[in-house]
């Protein structure tokens, strides 16, 4: 394992289906269509989508001999919305909002294994945070016809020697 796959092992942790965990790819019954690792040059804007990026690497000293790289994981979360007349604007951000919580249940991974299928040390752990903060709607569906949000995590990767 290198820090360059580090995008790709969570990626493939957020699309696992058959564990005890919520399936979230469409495929599985989950709520998202598209779990991509990297935004793409044309975003699939009428997909609900989570775009995996790793906006911050630290490469730190554990002890003497080990380093234990961390990395910043910021989800990129897209949920296209079509208001009619028989739908809501209220149920989609709902909607949304239980799809979020699925998301989040995936990232604390199950009970005693925080190393996401044994990918990483830890995946939001170090510090025991997972944080989403969503978008206006007032103004992603003025503008795009979307809810967006943006989740980030830390995930402490297995030790190196160096």
């Amino acid at each position: 394992m290198s820090t360059a796959d580090a995008v790709a092992r969570e990626t493939a942790w957020l699309n696992t289906t058959g564990d005890d965990l919520p399936a979230l790819p469409a495929s599985a019954g989950g709520p998202w269509q598209l779990i991509q690792a990297y935004w793409t040059r044309t975003p699939a804007t009428q997909k609900t989508s989570i775009y995996v990026l790793r906006p911050l690497l630290l490469d730190q000293r554990a002890s003497n001999q080990r380093i234990r790289p961390r990395y910043q994981m910021r989800l990129r979360l897209i949920w296209p919305v079509t208001v009619t007349t028989t739908s809501l604007l209220e149920t989609a951000q709902q909607d949304f909002d239980t799809a979020v919580d699925l998301l989040i249940q995936r990232i604390r991974g199950p009970l005693g294994d925080k190393t996401h299928g044994s990918r990483f040390l830890s995946a939001g752990e170090v510090p025991r945070t997972v944080q989403v903060q969503w978008d206006d709607p007032e103004v992603t569906m003025g503008q795009f016809k979307q809810l967006r949000a943006e989740a980030r995590y830390s995930i402490d990767d297995l030790e190196v020697n160096s």
